[in-house]
């Protein structure tokens, strides 16, 4: 009879089991029907904040002009190194291929980062309430190299929110195996990451592969390697077509980034932060403690956020965006000899839900003095650290515009001189402006090299060639005879064939 009992109230037990699991996919599933105002509102807001502060107009950078030359009309397409993936070339393509605007090319990546954003925070749905979600979102929107970077022809961004909605993804398939979106989620958020910068994809991806390994999902762990092999799979096709295989891409983009190895770049980020989009030698001294406040704050909230969820008991969702952070920041802290403020945000993307939930969870507190307190000074805080962001968003936007505009007149005083397209550039500054002047681009040494002194004087034959040397540099060998004209910080040599039989 004791036995008939104890079966009894053990099939009672998963009967209450299994009602409560169908409820909380219900509960969940109605959560992602809902009206995600909140989340469409933080994304609208990223959008409208990207085209007042970063100014479509703003020219393109010196990545960018890579990026994009691999399939505009405007210019040659410049040297490809070995790290850089074509994904960001192919995102910009439906509108680079046709038209040299940069305006037209800001507002549409603005517009289509913004989307990105409410699609990634979306996924999250029934794993967070959705004012988590929201001061996530707006956390992560709101520093200043993520709206710098937003509307630019650059991956780090898009491997950010890639990473977001794979996090969610894994784990509301974990949660329920029948969820197929999820599924399909988690395959096309691998293959977005891949397709931008497939090692990237792979750091941020270790902890996702650890769990289905671990677990046993093998269903979750086939659809994100699969996702993953998706990505990559131009990538590694071209390190055999085009670079001698793909230990030798791998190779050479570690010596392109100085040597993958231990290095500690802790102090180089923390100097990044005051606006130097590449820190490289980053030398002098840290930005204003203002300006790095939050940075000291973020792993610290982020315990707490941890905390928080497991006296909650609800580790995993608060747990894994945490790890996938930390192992998408740490080649970029650890490995690599140089800091640039854009490496790190996918950490910051994923380590915005944790800290979200810390900085709400005041609210949860009883109604009084103490709830009071801590509410209050969460918004000063955060008040304060938006000022801040804007703040250094406006002097980066300011210098780098400053920047394009010198190329802009110096491609300008390469058509005075008759250097014009088809045209060939040489020197320090020669993939930027070469994009400028819409011609091609050649360096005989460092990690762009793709020509000889031989092949550039052959050139200069038959086709107009420049060669931008700093003042007080000797020019090149190939250039020692030809007119200059001095300009702000360099020189500019060139020589002008005249027309055949003259």
């Amino acid at each position: 009879m004791a036995g008939i009992a104890q079966a009894t109230r053990e099939a009672a037990r998963r009967a209450r089991t299994r009602r409560e699991s169908a409820g909380a996919r219900r509960a969940r599933r109605a959560g992602r029907t809902r009206p995600a105002r909140a989340l469409a509102a933080v994304a609208a807001a990223f959008t409208l904040a990207q085209l007042l502060l970063v100014r479509p107009g703003m020219g393109l950078g010196w990545d960018e002009t890579v990026y994009v030359s691999q399939v505009s009309a405007h210019a040659p397409a410049a040297f490809f190194s070995a790290p850089r993936a074509r994904g960001i070339s192919l995102l910009v393509a439906p509108v680079a291929a046709w038209s040299s605007s940069t305006a037209l090319l800001r507002i549409y990546l603005a517009l289509l980062s913004g989307l990105a954003l409410y699609l990634a925070l979306r996924a999250w749905r029934g794993l967070f309430p959705d004012r988590v979600l929201a001061l996530a979102g707006a956390l992560f929107a709101s520093l200043w190299v993520t709206l710098f970077y937003g509307p630019q022809a650059m991956p780090n961004y898009w491997v950010a929110v890639g990473a977001l909605a794979a996090v969610a993804c894994a784990l509301r398939a974990r949660a329920d195996r029948r969820d197929r979106a999820a599924l399909w989620g988690l395959a096309a958020s691998g293959a977005l990451m891949a397709w931008m910068r497939p090692m990237d994809a792979v750091w941020a991806a270790l902890p996702l592969l650890a769990l289905g390994l671990s677990r046993r999902h093998w269903r979750l762990l086939a659809v994100l390697l699969a996702g993953l092999a998706a990505g990559a799979l131009e990538w590694v096709v071209e390190a055999y077509a085009g670079y001698g295989g793909l230990a030798r891409r791998l190779a050479d983009g570690s010596a392109i980034q100085g040597g993958l190895g231990l290095h500690m770049a802790v102090v180089d980020q923390l100097r990044s932060l005051g606006g130097r989009a590449l820190c490289r030698p980053c030398t002098g001294p840290p930005p204003h403690p203002l300006v790095t406040a939050w940075w000291f704050a973020l792993p610290v909230a982020a315990g707490a956020g941890l905390a928080i969820a497991v006296r909650a008991r609800r580790t995993a969702p608060t747990l894994l965006p945490l790890a996938c952070g930390v192992t998408a920041a740490f080649p970029y802290l650890f490995m690599i000899g140089y800091a640039a403020p854009r490496f790190l945000l996918p950490a910051y993307a994923l380590l915005a839900i944790p800290v979200a939930e810390a900085l709400l969870h005041p609210l949860a507190m009883r109604p009084g003095t103490r709830r009071t307190a801590a509410a209050t000074l969460v918004a000063l805080c955060l008040a304060a650290h938006f000022a801040v962001q804007l703040a250094v968003l406006t002097a980066v936007v300011g210098r780098t515009t400053a920047a394009h505009r010198d190329w802009s007149r110096t491609a300008a005083a390469l058509h005075r001189v008759g250097v014009r397209p088809p045209c060939l550039l040489t020197g320090p500054e020669a993939i930027p402006v070469a994009f400028y002047a819409g011609c091609s681009s050649a360096a005989t040494s460092g990690h762009n090299a793709n020509s000889t002194d031989a092949t550039i004087t052959r050139t200069a034959r038959r086709t107009p060639v420049a060669a931008l040397v700093p003042t007080g540099s000797r020019p090149p060998g190939y250039a020692r005879t030809w007119p200059f004209v001095p300009l702000t910080g360099v020189r500019l040599y060139y020589a002008v064939p005249g027309p055949p039989g003259a």
